[in-house]
């Protein structure tokens, strides 16, 4: 057991500390599935397994509160694997480092998984703690939520029977959340060929690292360079002015990820390396001041290599180089209809090298509204095919419509005021959440979404308030308690 056992309220941090000792990429949940079967065993819990993986345990009303309505807590098992560059870790077996820094609990170099580790382990400690009274309770634990929605795609047959929904997928204390984004993925695929490096060369790698990322949708309105645009900036500059011929890029990891790190190797004409430092020189200055404000630990660095045997070919460079300048990032749109949240965006979130002469490009589109969210894939989809990409798209998924007279609402914020004193605020998120595809198979559903304070959620800055958990706990176990 860690050092963040200790902390209060003990019984959410004890299973919590057990949940980070499990790993559990995306779509490889085999032993978090088993350790929640193992669970329910140990602890004599009825539960239910569906085909995909999908596991809910139900635990039976306080005496008094039999004829209550269920209420579901949900929340995903899998979580976002992500690590500093310089951090040995093997997500598949290795359990999370956590450790307590001041106010926060971070782990050591990579996500710490509290994105939904601590949704889930609050759903356990209802599952054990007695002194809790609630009426029936259902807790449905889902899979690969991060990549996919997979598990809330195929939940299975008869897996839920209660009126009301509490999302645990939240991640910021105060608010409650009644509506989400819906979203897609673009996927291009671009063909090259190799040629011969040409002769009188000079080869570099420009790295861009240090940037903060974070999630691509509840952080895609706070200002943060995105790393694949960074370096698609400085390629189209060096070729514009050069005879540059690429070699290799790289850049980000995850669909639903802000990209931190990217790299490139290329060449110039030997004639021009000293153009092309003292260009790198000027972007580097202007970039910097550009993203001053936000990206204080940006690194942006040009070094010389050895020459290579082989180059890109120069037609797919050029294609390739249009379609990463010319695709659009970030905030796409604002909602008119609730101030500061943003409608629709956008994320350039990876190019990788993948198969035989293929370059992947991946993006994922966000709104709360179906059509501005396929408009935003259709701009990125063109793009993409004017640069000579193959282009595909993911089933996507769908928004979930705000209730604001929804009873468990009521409930929810009559019950953040008898403990704190003050109301919280209601919003809709810009992340996906797995909301809207309950309610394509349960339609009756009233839900709401909380949880404890989160930053810098899909990067290794990943932290969880401490403060945050008990006042997250008192509010989950008090609407329990109100809700008739």
């Amino acid at each position: 057991m860690s050092e963040i056992t200790s902390l209060e309220p003990r019984l959410v941090w004890e299973q919590f500390d057990a949940i980070t000792r499990v790993p559990r990429p995306s779509k490889k949940e085999g032993k978090i599935i088993d350790f929640l079967v193992d669970f329910s065993k140990k602890h004599h819990i009825e539960y239910k397994k569906d085909a995909i993986g999908n596991v809910v345990m139900r635990k039976p009303a306080t005496p008094g509160m039999e004829e209550r309505a269920a209420v579901i807590l949900q929340s995903h098992m899998d979580m976002v694997c992500e690590k500093n560059s310089d951090v040995e870790f093997d997500f598949d077996n290795d359990p999370i480092r956590t450790r307590i820094d001041g106010e926060w609990v971070r782990a050591e170099g990579t996500t710490l998984g509290a994105d939904c580790g601590i949704g889930m382990a609050a759903a356990l400690a209802v599952m054990l703690d007695e002194t809790v009274e609630h009426g029936p309770v259902e807790a449905l634990f889902t899979v690969d939520e991060e990549t996919g929605l997979t598990g809330a795609f195929e939940l299975g047959e008869g897996m839920l029977t209660g009126k009301y929904l509490v999302n645990l997928d939240s991640e910021d204390e105060g608010e409650i959340f009644i509506g989400c984004a819906g979203g897609i993925d673009t996927i291009a695929t671009f063909h090259y060929t190799m040629e011969p490096s040409p002769k009188n060369y000079t080869f570099f790698r420009v790295d861009v690292s240090d940037l903060q990322g974070g999630h691509s949708g509840d952080d895609i309105d706070k200002g943060r360079a995105n790393s694949n645009k960074l370096l698609a900036r400085f390629l189209w500059l060096a070729a514009r002015q050069t005879e540059m011929r690429l070699v290799y890029l790289d850049g980000g990891n995850l669909r639903n990820a802000i990209p931190r790190e990217a790299f490139a190797v290329f060449g110039v004409p030997s004639r021009d390396a000293k153009r092309l430092r003292e260009l790198f020189e000027e972007y580097v200055r202007g970039v910097g001041q550009e993203f001053a404000p936000v990206e204080k630990s940006m690194e942006i660095t040009l070094s010389e290599m050895p020459e290579p045997d082989t180059v890109i070919d120069a037609d797919a460079q050029r294609y390739l180089l249009y379609a990463l300048c010319g695709l659009p990032n970030g905030v796409l749109a604002m909602s008119p209809t609730m101030p500061g949240m943003v409608e629709t965006s956008t994320n350039l979130a990876s190019v990788k090298f993948v198969g035989d002469r293929l370059i992947e490009i991946t993006t994922s589109q966000r709104s709360s509204i179906e059509s501005a969210r396929d408009a935003a894939a259709a701009s990125v989809e063109s793009v993409l095919l004017l640069g000579g990409g193959d282009v595909t798209h993911s089933d996507g998924y769908p928004g979930w419509a705000p209730d604001p007279e929804s009873h468990l609402l009521a409930v929810t914020i009559e019950a953040y005021e008898k403990l704190f004193g003050n109301k919280p605020l209601v919003r809709s998120i810009h992340a996906g959440l797995e909301c809207g595809l309950f309610l394509r198979k349960y339609p009756w559903l009233e839900m709401v979404s909380f949880g404890p304070t989160l930053r810098g959620v899909h990067s290794p800055d990943e932290r969880l308030e401490i403060a945050s958990v008990d006042k997250f706990w008192k509010l989950l176990t008090e609407t329990l308690k109100m809700l008739e």
